[in-house]
Formats: C-alpha cells, structure tokens, sequence
C-alpha cells in the first residue's frame, strides 16, 4: 500500500509532546516502515517582545566563529580573544583587580573604555544599559570622571597587571579574570612572549539570530532573540500506510485527539499539498526563482485579482490578491491549504494573473 500525508489533531499546546510520543511509540513498536514520518511545520522569527538584543563588544584581533544570518543556540561559541602575552621582558611590581567599563554615544558613533582599579572603588550602578553623563564620576574617590555622555555597554572584571624592563619602562596590561594566568603575581620574573592570560572565548546567553557589525576600532557580535511558531497551531502531520489496525495505533497516542476525518475516515492531503508541507518543515528545498523573474516586474495587480503561484513553496496554488505591497514587490494571496483559508505572501515574480 502506498503512504500518504494525514493531518492529526492534537492537543492545544501540545502538539511537541504528541510528536515525541507518537515517535517514540512507533519506534517501540519498530514501525519505522509503516509510519515513516512526523511533522510539526515551525517557523523561526525576530522576538519582537524582547527588550533588547544580546552584545558582544570583541577587539579587532578576536577570532570570529560565526557570520551574519547564523542561527546560534544559547552556549554556542561566537567569538574567540587572542591570548594576552608579555611585550617586553621584565618584573611585576603590580597585580590588582579593576573593573572594565565601556561606554557608547547615544548616536553609537563613539566608545570610550574606562579601567577602575579597585583602589578606587567603582561606584555601584555601573551595569549594562546604565546611562551617565560627561563629568560623572566612575569612582567614589572621583579620580576617574566620566568624558562623554552614553549608556554602558559592557561590564567586566579584570587584572590590572604592571611589568617594569630593565630600563624601569612600565608596560601595563589589563586581562580578564577568568582568563588570567594566576601563577602572575608581584615579584614575577616574565619573558618576551610569555601568555598573561588564556584565549577568551565569548559565547552566546541567549538563542538568537547573528548580526555582526565592523568598527574602526572593534567589532560588535549582536545576538537577535527568536522564538519558534508553530504554523499550524493544534495539528500534527504524519506520512503512513493507513488501515484500521494503525489508525487505532495512531490516534490512542496521548496527547493525539483524532485525525482530520470525513465521514469518520481518516482525509489524506493531496501532493501539492504535501510538497507545501515538506518544504515549510524544511525537508525538501523550495525550487529558486530564476534569475530572469528577479528583474524589476511592471506592477499590474490590483485587490480581488486571482492569481496562481508559479514558484516558490506555494507553487501550484491558486488564490485571490487581498493586499498588496508596491514597496516591496510582494502580495498576501489567500489559497486553500488542508481545507482551509490561508493568507501567504509572495513575490510578483512568483505569480501570474489567471
């Protein structure tokens, strides 16, 4: 018998939950070749809601592992610092903690980098997204004034190391904490070349989008918070071979309420149907639109026009122009997809009036 796609109604919210059992039932009961696959059609897109996207600031040395567009989990590694080593050969005479603040011009044109030793008490309140004024002080003794007016951008707790050479030139050297070679300390003979502090890796706290953006003097990593939607919230969808004995295997699943049935027989989605399917859940490749149809199109389409889609994953579809986008080139066409009225949008490229 030949398998075809049915779509299986779950319950709201859990639609994931159904899958993982309906797989790990099927896996159980080793009927890998009776019931072939589950899908749950997702889309990723921006989280509009989140306050604000995640920053890296990484000098202009580091090692950048990732590239714009990346979709990156929380944990993955972005970004890598080189090692800090020792320029000139020399003694320590000092080793103390300090605290890194970056501040940026409200127009991010322009960033100043202050290093508070400890000694100086960093005023407290000095956190990401704080915002200061030319003339604040940074410390509570005041020594250190703040120059220009901005929000903080990165915070960070580091070493503030000094080496005088033989000629009591001092070179000093501020590295991060968590990097920091502890055997360092006053008194400490060190070599040309030897490593202060480890390679630092920066690495994502939240999933997200990349968007890497180049400076004269750095590079900033953002990460754009996403979120996974569901495009077909309440409904699972399985290719299978049907007859009575894996319908009831099927739909006593927990979280599985029945299949979309007429008549109390389970309704199979025709092909075009099911190669929409495949390729919103990114199993099969949406065909490209050639290069031709990419040249600027004279725009004729009106409100109420019927359209059929020639391209893209709706390709096949007929529907009616409800809006339209001239900016853009673009059109929300409403087409039948699994018995129901559905809104997607489309390039002019990709359709022609009917």
């Amino acid at each position: 018998m030949k398998k075809r796609w049915y779509i299986l109604q779950t319950l709201a919210g859990y639609e994931a939950t159904a899958k993982e059992n309906l797989e790990a039932k099927i896996k159980a009961q080793g009927l890998e070749h009776v019931i072939s696959r589950v899908l749950l059609p997702e889309e990723v897109v921006i989280d509009a809601s989140s306050k604000s996207s995640e920053r890296h600031i990484v000098s202009l040395n580091a090692k950048i592992l990732v590239s714009n567009g990346t979709l990156v989990k929380k944990g993955d590694v972005l970004a890598e610092e080189p090692a800090i080593r020792v320029r000139r050969d020399g003694i320590v005479t000092d080793v103390r903690n300090a605290k890194k603040v970056v501040i940026e011009t409200e127009d991010k044109k322009f960033t100043k980098t202050y290093v508070i030793p400890q000694k100086n008490k960093p005023i407290t309140g000095l956190k990401i997204g704080g915002h200061v004024k030319q003339g604040m002080p940074l410390s509570s003794d005041e020594e250190i004034i703040c120059e220009i007016d901005g929000k903080i951008i990165q915070t960070e707790n580091m070493k503030r190391i000094v080496v005088r050479n033989s000629i009591s030139e001092i070179d000093v050297y501020v590295v991060p904490n968590e990097t920091f070679v502890s055997t360092i300390k006053k008194g400490t003979q060190v070599k040309t070349g030897q490593i202060l502090a480890e390679p630092k890796k920066v690495t994502a706290k939240s999933s997200g989008r990349i968007e890497i953006i180049d400076f004269p003097t750095k590079k900033e990593i953002k990460v754009q918070k996403v979120k996974v939607r569901k495009l077909f919230p309440g409904y699972l969808f399985v290719e299978m071979i049907m007859n009575d004995e894996f319908w009831h295997f099927v739909r006593t699943v927990p979280g599985i309420i029945d299949f979309v049935s007429s008549g109390g027989r389970p309704i199979p989605i025709n092909d075009k149907e099911a190669k929409v399917l495949l390729r919103l859940a990114g199993v099969e490749e949406t065909p490209q639109v050639e290069k031709e149809k990419e040249i600027k199109i004279e725009f004729d389409f009106e409100v109420g026009d019927s359209v059929k889609i020639v391209s893209g994953p709706f390709e096949g579809f007929v529907g009616s122009v409800k809006e339209i986008n001239p900016e853009h080139n673009e059109l929300k066409v409403s087409v039948t997809i699994f018995g129901r009225e559905t809104p997607v949008t489309v390039h002019t490229s990709e359709v022609e009036k009917v």
